[in-house]
């Protein structure tokens, strides 16, 4: 799947667009590079319906001079000259950023696990025979269960990045990720629950996330005829259920550039308290097979291990080297520097603040299933959730609907709902009680990183309307 020589060519085609850069005078420029490699296939109806392999990628460059930067991308390094023109012309254009340069070479930890070479081996006959022992095992699971939608993919990527003071990085990733859609029809009732996983080294077989697929599809058959009217209950969000709205939410409100702005609702908190006092928040960007971290950050900086909220108090915030000199320029904040959060969707856009591996952990023993809905006493558990991205990451606000959703009377779930709203403001249940449960599970994130998250009990501020 990887052809070989594949890092030492896109390294040669990054020096052709740094040749391009020096030649064009300016004071100084970085390049970010990616090639990716991957073969996938598409499950429909409980058939597999399409498979494909290929690869694409393409760089990004920024110029830097007296604190205007411009970028540009491009695919074909034939248009390097054009495309650092490009950049220079919108730096021309562009307001200057008092202190703003780009970071030198500082030493870097080593991250191992990103890459597996047996992924690299897999071919696509490999894919299909894992496809078919997954619908086989939904089939065992239960047999009136359909896979009526998902994939299964695999991917290499050789990825760069070089600047003018002399920052130097190359690699190679995999990464191996499943999703699946399970489907009970069951005397025309149906219900559906979709479960996914992803990771740097080669997955199971059969992952768990199959198995938790077709239990919550088991789980909301034969909803409950209840009454439609709104309470203030507690929640038990499953991992997969609070992911979404706490990816919306908590990341962007740690970037120090939406601190400064009064853009998070944890602004001027730096050192209070701001979620209960058992919780912390930290972001390691060095953890190993981490599918967002890695030895430097999108600029170059060297990635950290950063606690951002330490037993319920704000200690830090993120910042990218741009972020943080703009900041400082426009008055903001005295000082700030780079934490080594410059992050990189691909070669599209210039690099952003965000968070790498977001970690959320208690001074608590964590609880089983089973204590947190005896603790829990009478209230609902929720698996996923429509609408996340309509959460307001500045008040923490959010109103979404969940058609994956229990009813809970005494500790003991005694059937699920057809449907039910579910609204409330995160910050303030973050700030409640809150338990969190044994099983952590990586997350994606809709704004960046990952999110290694367990099952959480918020007990306090959120309401339930049953549809």
């Amino acid at each position: 799947m990887l052809p070989d020589g594949a890092e030492d060519r896109l390294l040669a085609n990054a020096n052709i667009i740094a040749d391009a850069c020096r030649a064009s005078g300016i004071q100084q420029w970085d390049l970010i590079g990616f090639q990716s490699y991957g073969q996938q296939l598409d499950i429909e109806a409980g058939k597999i319906t399409m498979a494909a392999g290929g690869g694409e990628g393409g760089f990004g460059v920024r110029v830097v001079d007296g604190g205007r930067f411009g970028f540009a991308h491009l695919v074909d390094v034939a248009g390097a000259e054009r495309a650092v023109k490009q950049a220079v012309a919108i730096a021309k254009k562009s307001p200057s950023i008092k202190g703003f340069v780009l970071p030198s070479e500082q030493p870097a930890e080593h991250v191992g696990g990103r890459f597996d070479p047996s992924l690299v081996d897999l071919t696509p006959e490999d894919l299909l025979e894992q496809a078919d022992t997954i619908l086989s095992a939904v089939h065992s699971l239960d047999e009136r269960a359909v896979v009526t939608g998902g994939g299964l993919g695999i991917s290499a990527t050789a990825g760069c990045m070089m600047n003018s003071e002399g920052v130097l990085s190359t690699g190679l990733t995999t990464s191996h990720g499943l999703g699946i859609q399970v489907s009970l029809d069951v005397n025309g009732e149906l219900t559906s629950s979709y479960q996914g996983a992803s990771s740097r080294t080669k997955l199971q077989e059969v992952p768990d996330c199959v198995e938790r697929a077709v239990h919550w599809a088991q789980v909301t058959q034969n909803p409950l005829q209840v009454e439609s009217e709104a309470v203030d209950a507690p929640v038990l969000m499953t991992s997969e259920g609070f992911s979404p709205l706490f990816s919306m939410v908590v990341p962007p409100a740690m970037t120090g550039e939406k601190m400064v702005r009064k853009e998070s609702f944890w602004s001027e908190n730096l050192g209070k308290q701001v979620i209960n006092s058992t919780l912390s928040l930290h972001d390691n960007g060095l953890l190993e097979g981490g599918m967002s971290s890695g030895s430097r950050d999108a600029e170059g900086v060297p990635r950290q291990h950063r606690a951002l909220v330490e037993d319920g108090r704000l200690c830090n915030m993120l910042w990218s080297t741009r972020d943080a000199a703009q900041q400082v320029a426009e008055g903001r904040i005295e000082a700030a520097a780079s934490t080594g959060s410059a992050s990189s969707g691909g070669h599209q856009a210039p690099p952003s603040t965000g968070c790498t591996e977001l970690f959320l952990t208690s001074s608590e023993a964590p609880r089983s299933m089973e204590a947190l809905l005896a603790h829990m006493g009478d209230g609902y558990v929720v698996n996923s959730v429509m609408g996340a991205h309509t959460a307001n990451p500045s008040s923490g606000d959010f109103s979404v609907t969940t058609s994956s959703i229990l009813k809970v009377e005494n500790g003991e779930i005694i059937g699920s709902l057809k449907q039910a709203g579910l609204s409330g403001n995160l910050a303030k249940a973050l700030n409640g009680a809150v338990y969190l449960g044994a099983d952590v599970r990586r997350q994606g994130s809709y704004s960046s990183g990952s999110m290694h998250l367990p099952d959480v009990l918020l007990m306090d501020g959120l309401r339930v309307n049953p549809a």
